[in-house]
């Protein structure tokens, strides 16, 4: 299988053309196209199964046995749900991990204290909570300097409090670095409260996009935001109340 995958030619931040990827004979990906811009939020959701994690592995370089064209940056990074913290390492020696050279212990420090941990850097990482834990994972793709940031479903295993705080943290951030966003998620009101551009995945491709065009900060209660998610909803299979689509 042929795979390309290296720094974009195009203006565009992520170019993907005739992507498939197939298990067991099976394509999860089947000739699918995506193209991100530079500075750009987009989210994707889709049914479990539908190859949203495939297609962010792949672009993170960690899934290489494909066809077609894959262009990102060199500069990218990743963040999943599990924060998958090194439990024999301090978080600031976690947030260090994987970078080139010898980064000194204010590269890591400075990352923590963009994402409000940096009163916790010496701490054991049993010792952080789900959102603190989260936000060490966050600090850890910021100090790559990304030009792509890759999100896979980081808020899933947060409470619901917790959960908005990192929301809320997640999109300051993007405005702050101003690098490509891309989000897999499974919440319709996460991705129109976050994305400029949310697409659906369905049958290995990209079978809907929405643009959402609402002004920064979101407001929930805004009937725009409702419609925008009632639709999202429908296009997912599953119908909105009458109180979500008021």
């Amino acid at each position: 299988m042929a795979t390309d995958v290296h720094r974009p030619v195009t203006p565009q931040a992520v170019h993907v053309e005739r992507l498939t990827r197939s298990f067991d004979g099976r394509a999860v990906i089947d000739d699918l196209r995506l193209d991100v811009r530079p500075g750009e939020f987009v989210a994707l959701l889709g049914r479990s199964g539908c190859g949203k994690s495939t297609l962010l592995r792949i672009l993170a370089g960690l899934d290489r046995d494909i066809e077609g064209t894959v262009l990102v940056p060199r500069r990218k990074a990743v963040a999943f749900q599990a924060p998958r913290l090194m439990p024999w390492k301090k978080v600031w020696r976690n947030v260090l991990l994987g970078l080139p050279g010898k980064p000194e212990r204010a590269v890591a420090e400075q990352a923590l204290d963009e994402v409000g941990l940096g009163h916790r850097s010496d701490a054991w990482p049993k010792t952080l909570s789900g959102g603190e834990a989260q936000r060490a994972s966050l600090a850890r793709a910021l100090v790559r300097e990304p030009d792509l940031l890759l999100l896979d479903e980081p808020f899933g295993a947060l409470d619901a409090l917790t959960r908005i705080k990192a929301q809320r943290l997640v999109g300051e951030l993007w405005q702050r670095r101003g690098c490509a966003v891309l989000l897999v998620t499974h919440d319709v009101e996460e991705a129109v409260l976050l994305a400029d551009r949310v697409l659906v995945m369905d049958g290995g491709v990209i079978a809907h996009e929405q643009r959402v065009g609402l002004e920064r900060p979101r407001d929930i209660t805004d009937p725009r935001f409702a419609a925008l998610r009632a639709g999202l909803l429908e296009r997912l299979g599953v119908e909105a109340t009458a109180a979500e689509a008021a």
